[in-house]
């Protein structure tokens, strides 16, 4: 029986420890909700605290009039093997062991002030103690505020609703067995706990009444209709106790001696010694141990596929998060190298169209690069005055025969300077959009999102590299620009004296050089040069931006990265592999319930295998 309920001790230690409990604001359900629990539930001043206290064998809760307990107290009973020390262990002072119990009492009641103060407030956090004794049987119970109708001066006026709200949010989960206590000089009918364990429990399969006080009940009388269910059935049976007087409490009177007291007041009793077998507080521990036991074994499947549900949730959600990385630096460059190229590919993807972005740069060159060409002002610097002027400045003082060689040279090299401007405007255009598909690309790789130091030397490293491409796709163009200018086609020079023949004779022409006709037909030489430099560049352009800015940002974008993460050193890699905290954070919280989840399965599976 033990091994079952110990195991669940084991793994709600566990939860706690790990973060996964009810006050727990992860997404996914708890563990510990899914476990069988115990919750004390009673008014105030009802005798929780001895019952408590006869389960430990120890005085270790703290004492007083009004709202006492003002936190729920976690309290995990584990049995050790005989002649050990008893002592405990609070959570939130780690694997400290205190042996003085009277240290606990005080630990208790300055835990609970840290958070609440000490205006008799109280608080959902629950404070969590483990009791480790060879004369204590394996449970976890939870000790809850005490029912009260009305609020005492120092509480606020809500204080009333708000402990019953809180009792609630515990009795009303199904895996939980209600401990309700009731004093047997009360009236059962009007017992604030019974009240809300039959609103939660109507049928009373998990509620188990606990009378205490039976010692100071009104001579002639007793408890008898309510122990032996007569007069309040559940299906469960009453069990009586006697706990400490107040004044065994002021002559520090032990637990165990208390223990005595309460067998010895049972089995001498007239009214109850044909049933002191079935009552007192050590039998009571026992019936609560049997039971937790048999919930076990019911909810056993039920866990173990919430459990196997909650393994492969955790085990997407840290796909999702990423995996721990590796410390050795071999490992740590091959995990860059796979960040690296987890980032290359949706870029590809993005470039080749299987991503939106690609796109764009065909619209450059099919759309604003010849816009852009048919925008430029030739015209104006082909008009006749301009023509006249050119050509007469590069005629000097020596009149040209028949064709002005010089002056078409000037008009040539004047109007090819305009496509410069395009040229470069299709270099930057494309940058532009290629820088956007960095950092889309970036924002898009899951996998870099946990290492923003790696993230920001990536997208610098890409960004950098487009600048160089940028720079030589420039200079590119740009010398195809000037070798227009350089040289002129020799085929178009050796047309203009035969047009200038169909326009009349040579000398003629040479005679009316200067006149509008002659200007015209030069002018009309030199657009038509330039419409067809214009369709060589609107093919040419695009050519060369894609060859030095598109195909290198696909084929050598992190190659500068990749020698300079090469020659790195462990310290390098460690700072690359920062972590972002708050996902560190949460990843480490998810592989933590993780662990915790597979560590239940196996320990349960091997208590299951030895039954």
């Amino acid at each position: 029986m033990d091994g079952l309920i110990a195991l669940v001790n084991r793994i709600q230690r566990a939860c706690t420890v790990l973060g996964d409990f009810p006050d727990d604001r992860n997404s996914l359900p708890s563990l510990w909700d899914s476990l069988p629990t115990i919750v004390v539930v009673g008014g105030q001043s009802s005798g929780k605290s001895s019952v408590l206290e006869s389960f430990v064998g120890r005085d270790f809760l703290p004492r007083g009039s009004g709202i006492v307990t003002r936190r729920p107290l976690v309290l995990q009973l584990n049995q050790i093997e005989n002649g050990q020390q008893d002592y405990a262990q609070f959570l939130h002072t780690g694997n400290k062991r205190i042996t003085d119990f009277s240290a606990v009492r005080k630990e208790i009641e300055d835990e609970t002030d840290r958070v609440t103060g000490k205006k008799k407030q109280i608080s959902p956090l629950p404070i969590n103690l483990s009791i480790y004794s060879p004369n204590v049987v394996n449970l976890t119970l939870i000790d809850l505020p005490g029912l009260t109708k009305v609020a005492v001066e120092g509480q606020p006026e809500g204080i009333v609703q708000e402990i019953e709200n809180l009792v609630r949010s515990y009795v009303e989960k199904p895996n939980c067995i209600i401990l309700a206590i009731t004093p047997a000089n009360q009236d059962v009918a009007t017992s604030d706990a019974m009240k809300l364990a039959r609103e939660v429990d109507p049928k009373g399969e998990r509620t188990f009444g606990v009378l205490t006080k039976l010692d100071l009940m009104d001579k002639g009388t007793n408890a008898l209709d309510v122990l032996e269910g007569r007069s309040y059935r559940l299906q469960h049976p009453w069990v009586g106790v006697v706990n400490r007087s107040q004044a065994d409490i002021n002559r520090n009177v032990n637990v165990n001696a208390a223990r005595r007291s309460e067998r010895e007041f049972f089995a001498s009793s007239p009214d109850y010694g044909h049933i002191h077998s079935r009552l007192g507080s050590e039998y009571l521990a026992k019936l609560l141990s049997k039971q937790l036991e048999t919930v076990i074994k019911a909810r056993i499947p039920g866990i173990m596929s919430m459990i196997s549900k909650r393994i492969d949730d955790l085990e997407a959600e840290l796909d999702y998060l990423g995996r721990p990385t590796a410390i050795d630096a071999g490992a740590q460059l091959y995990t860059i190298l796979e960040l690296c190229r987890a980032f290359d590919r949706i870029f590809h993807e993005h470039l080749d169209g299987g991503r939106p972005g690609g796109d764009r740069i065909y619209e450059i060159f099919d759309y604003q690069l010849p816009s852009a060409l048919k925008k430029l002002p030739v015209d104006r610097h082909l008009s006749l005055q301009n023509v006249k002027k050119v050509v007469c400045e590069a005629d000097g003082y020596q009149p040209h025969l028949i064709a002005p060689e010089q002056g078409y040279r000037r008009l040539i090299e004047g109007a090819l300077n305009f496509f410069r401007g395009p040229a470069e405007a299709s270099v930057d255009a494309v940058h532009f959009i290629l820088k956007e598909l960095v950092r889309k690309s970036v924002g898009e790789t899951k996998e870099l999102k946990r290492f923003p130091t790696l993230q920001a030397d990536l997208a610098a490293a890409a960004n950098a590299a487009l600048e160089r491409f940028r720079d030589a796709s420039k200079k590119y163009v740009l010398f195809l620009v000037d070798m227009e200018s350089s040289y002129l086609t020799v085929d178009f020079f050796r047309r203009l004296p035969q047009e200038g023949d169909r326009m009349g004779n040579p000398t003629a022409a040479n005679v009316d050089r200067y006149t509008e006709d002659h200007f015209k037909a030069i002018s009309t030489n030199v657009s038509s040069y330039i419409s067809q430099v214009s369709e060589s560049f609107r093919r040419t352009i695009p050519k060369a931006v894609v060859h030095c800015q598109v195909r290198q940002a696909k084929q050598a974008l992190l190659d500068h990265f990749y020698t300079k993460v090469g020659r790195y050193e462990t310290p390098e890699f460690a700072r690359l592999l920062d972590e972002d905290p708050v996902l560190m954070e949460k990843r480490q919280r998810c592989a933590r319930r993780l662990e915790l989840y597979n560590s239940a399965r196996n320990e349960i599976d091997s208590v299951l295998w030895a039954r």
